[in-house]
């Protein structure tokens, strides 16, 4: 039988209580590649952006020769692994008190893990990654935790293969016999990323509809679903819901891109990651604890979030200082590039960065704590609190 409970930090400072350790799961570092994909989805929603969007692209290839590829770029988060470990680690035993535990998961990626391995601090973080698996018309996102460490590598050219194929090449039950042999690795977790996140925008019904296939079929393989720190209350309450129905977990996960530390994390009694998940698949117990920063408006969250993806950090490592350095891009011969190089005089177009000083006004004050005042959704966050608590 499952057992997982849920506390807020901001109405039980004492919910700490009793445990040992602190755990952060699923977040980015600069190792992480982020699909630009949403800009175009975005600009199909709004015919007015749309127009803007066919304007700023018709420029830029007149002016560069270089028109936008959304799907062959992406952008970098912020912070190097260093820094993001260190961000995470801070918040559970600065905040919370806490001993920390951290598990980085890049998109299909296990560099970050693998580099802080040679940090002290760090030597004993978990080999996971964000594995993104195509599913039907869609894909979900497997949080896979503590690889071993001396087959790691070789699993991740398995993982990157499945990535790489399309939902029609897949073998039959290819998918379900790789997750089964992950699950006979009793060291590792497998977590449902934000299962009801319709990221790939083919309609919540079908969605919903796989996301409920892929656990009749390979639910004994999942060990937990996510309640994701970055999506809002009704998502999450949706998650709790289909949970129950499935007789699964839910599990913290914070899915930190910027500079803010997750908005939630697991409390256990394990002193090791190995121990956390024997806590987590064997004895089915989850406490989850949301850190205040979650009780903030959604929408505000999301563009803070936005803004520190734009943002310059003159004292970040170089690479990771401008903006333009952590978004990639096709050049003239199709080889991707840092949009720094590809600027005619050095920096962005006049009407880009208009754009972005457009929206990093919305993060100034006074504009900010209106916007804030006008996005909030404490109805929604009752709601939400009343049924998570039953």
């Amino acid at each position: 039988m499952s057992q997982s409970s849920i506390s807020y930090w901001w109405r039980e400072p004492k919910a700490t209580e009793g445990f040992r350790t602190g755990v952060s799961l699923h977040s980015h570092t600069s190792m992480s590649r982020e699909t630009l994909d949403f800009i175009a989805e975005l600009s199909s929603d709004w015919r007015w952006l749309q127009r803007v969007m066919r304007w700023a692209e018709d420029r830029s290839a007149r002016c560069s020769g270089i028109r936008p590829n959304y799907a062959a770029s992406y952008w970098t988060p912020p912070l190097t692994p260093r820094l993001a470990f260190d961000l995470e680690r801070t918040q559970v035993e600065e905040k919370l008190q806490l001993a920390s535990l951290v598990s980085i998961t890049d998109h299909d990626d296990i560099r970050a893990p693998m580099l802080l391995r040679s940090i002290d601090s760090a030597r004993h973080i978990p080999v996971s990654l964000e594995w993104t698996v195509p599913y039907g018309a869609t894909a979900f996102h497997l949080g896979v935790h503590n690889l071993p460490s001396a087959t790691a590598l070789e699993w991740m050219v398995r993982l990157e293969a499945f990535t790489a194929m399309k939902s029609s090449e897949q073998p039959a039950g290819m998918l379900t016999a790789m997750l089964a042999e992950l699950d006979e690795l009793p060291g590792v977790l497998i977590v449902f990323n934000h299962p009801l996140w319709d990221l790939y925008r083919i309609g919540n019904a079908k969605h919903e509809a796989l996301v409920n296939d892929f656990l009749a079929v390979n639910g004994q393989f999942i060990h937990a679903l996510e309640l994701n720190g970055l999506r809002d209350w009704k998502e999450n309450r949706e998650i709790s819901t289909l949970a129950g129905k499935w007789n699964q977990l839910v599990i913290s996960g914070g899915d930190r891109h910027g500079v803010e530390p997750n908005a939630n994390v697991n409390l256990t009694h394990a002193t090791s990651f190995t121990e956390f998940v024997y806590e987590v698949r064997r004895e089915r117990i989850s406490h989850v604890l949301y850190m205040p920063q979650y009780a903030e408006p959604w929408k505000h969250r999301i563009l803070q979030s936005t803004l520190d993806a734009i943002r310059d950090y003159p004292h970040f490592p170089e690479g990771s200082q401008r903006w333009d350095e952590r978004v990639f891009h096709p050049d003239s011969k199709g080889e991707i590039r840092p949009l720094s190089t590809l600027w005619n005089d050095g920096q962005a177009p006049v009407y880009l960065r208009f754009i972005l000083n457009a929206v990093r006004m919305m993060g100034a004050a006074p504009v900010s704590g209106g916007l804030r005042m006008a996005w909030s959704d404490t109805s929604e966050m009752r709601a939400a609190l009343s049924k998570l608590d039953a």
